[in-house]
C-alpha cells in the first residue's frame, strides 16, 4: 500500500471546553497518513491522478479555521470524514495535536485510524 502524508500542518482554531478557549484561537497540529495508489500518477505525471496534498491541506485549513468544536476527538473525526469521503481515500491515520493545552506537557492529542465504508447495503445483508 502506498501512502501520502502531511506532517505538522498547523492551523489556528477555536477548540476546547473552557471559557478562554472559546474566545481565543489556538494552534492545533495535524499529522495525516493516507492510503493512495501512487502508480497511476507516477505513470501519467498528471496531478489529477494524484492525491493533491496542497488542495487537501488548503481545504482542511479553511474547515478547521472556521470550526468551533469543544473536543479534539470530534474535530479529528470530522477531518477524517472529509478526507475519506471527499478525497476518496481508503484508509487514514490522523494524529491531532493540541500542543499548548496542558501545563507541564509539551503536547497532548489523539490518534485515530479510519477506513472508508465502501460496502453498499444490500437486501438481506448487514452493513
Amino acid at each position: 500500500m502506498d501512502k501520502v502524508f502531511i506532517k505538522n500542518l498547523e492551523i489556528q482554531a477555536i477548540i476546547g471546553i473552557y471559557d478562554f478557549e472559546r474566545t481565543t484561537p489556538q494552534k492545533v497540529v495535524f499529522d495525516i497518513e493516507m492510503s493512495w495508489n501512487n502508480r497511476i500518477a507516477a505513470e501519467s505525471e498528471n496531478i489529477e491522478d494524484a492525491l493533491n496534498y496542497k488542495t487537501l491541506s488548503d481545504h482542511l485549513k479553511d474547515y478547521v479555521g472556521k470550526s468551533e468544536f469543544q473536543l479534539i476527538e470530534t474535530l479529528a473525526e470530522q477531518v477524517a470524514k472529509i478526507v475519506l469521503e471527499e478525497y476518496k481515500v481508503e484508509w487514514l491515520s490522523l494524529t491531532l495535536h493540541k500542543p499548548d493545552a496542558l501545563d507541564g506537557a509539551t503536547d497532548v492529542g489523539v490518534t485515530i485510524v479510519r477506513q472508508a465504508d465502501r460496502i453498499k447495503s444490500r437486501a438481506g445483508f448487514l452493513t
